[in-house]
């Protein structure tokens, strides 16, 4: 007998895995959790029904999340991670020594028990000391901060059920008032692809830029995201990711990733003219 873990991508599109055993499956009081076991991508797992990290690809997802702030501004102290409860951002900003704290919160705690039993990979780093683990709302926690953070990342699901008010006009706001006068604020900013998400995309950019003075779109290719086509924002009061990109004093820092390099840093802000023609589209 075979399984297949299937994923509706639109009403009209599907992507399957197949499966060799389903390893966990349970539900918390915010969302249902899955980890499977896979031949062709290892262990990944699943929130109400969605993938969110497989063990073969998530090293693209987190080196375009981290790598790119830290390489624009090497001088990050203070780090604000708003979701990310499998652990992987926070493995790679715990490679640099620069930084002095890093501030979780997670909503859901049993996301990040169970990719702690389940995904040791991406989980390694959440007891260090640096890193401080709150689990509540995102939203309602960067509320009460004030010019404290040189950097928030924001790696949340998609924007519904508990990922649904980290896309709102209120918490940008939040994060801008949390971040200081060189703060800098990168979320992940959905697929350009599929309608649905592009909507998505297009809500989250123009509310960004409301705010910030610096802001622009990069993108990477994710496998197991739909269409492989995904999109990260950047944002920031001061630094410009292109102009101010810090390539020597990255590259001293012996840093070694599958993915990121400088080179594909400034690539990746290269946009096809469709992506270009959306973020410009004003009727969202």
């Amino acid at each position: 007998m075979e399984l297949w873990y299937t994923e509706e991508h639109t009403d009209n599109v599907r992507f399957s895995i197949k499966i060799d055993k389903q390893l966990y499956s349970g539900k918390s009081e915010f969302q249902r959790i899955d980890v499977f076991e896979s031949k062709e991508f290892g262990k990944f797992f699943t929130l109400d029904g969605l993938i969110m990290l497989t063990e073969k690809d998530e090293f693209i997802y987190h080196d375009m999340i981290v790598h790119v702030p830290m390489a624009t501004n090497p001088n990050i102290k203070k780090v604000l991670v708003i979701g990310a409860g499998d652990g992987g951002t926070v493995r790679e900003l715990s490679r640099y020594k620069t930084i002095e704290r890093i501030d979780m919160v997670e909503i859901d705690k049993l996301v990040v028990d169970i990719c702690k039993e389940y995904l040791p990979q991406t989980a390694c780093q959440l007891d260090s000391e640096k890193v401080n683990l709150y689990f509540e709302d995102g939203l309602k926690f960067v509320r009460t901060k004030e010019n404290e953070y040189d950097l928030i990342i924001v790696d949340s699901t998609d924007p519904f059920g508990p990922g649904e008010g980290l896309f709102t006009k209120e918490f940008y706001g939040n994060c801008y008032k949390a971040l200081n006068e060189n703060g800098i604020l990168v979320n992940q900013h959905e697929s350009p692809y599929y309608e649905s998400y592009a909507k998505s995309m297009k809500r989250a950019h123009k509310r960004i830029v409301e705010f910030f003075p610096v802001c622009k779109v990069y993108q990477a290719h994710i496998p197991t995201y739909p269409s492989g086509h995904w999109l990260f924002g950047f944002a920031s009061k001061k630094y410009n990711p292109i102009t101010d990109l810090d390539e020597n004093a990255w590259n001293s820092l012996g840093i070694k990733t599958k993915y990121y390099n400088t080179d594909l840093h400034k690539g990746s802000f290269a946009l096809p003219n469709y992506v270009k023609e959306l973020m410009v589209n004003k009727d969202e």
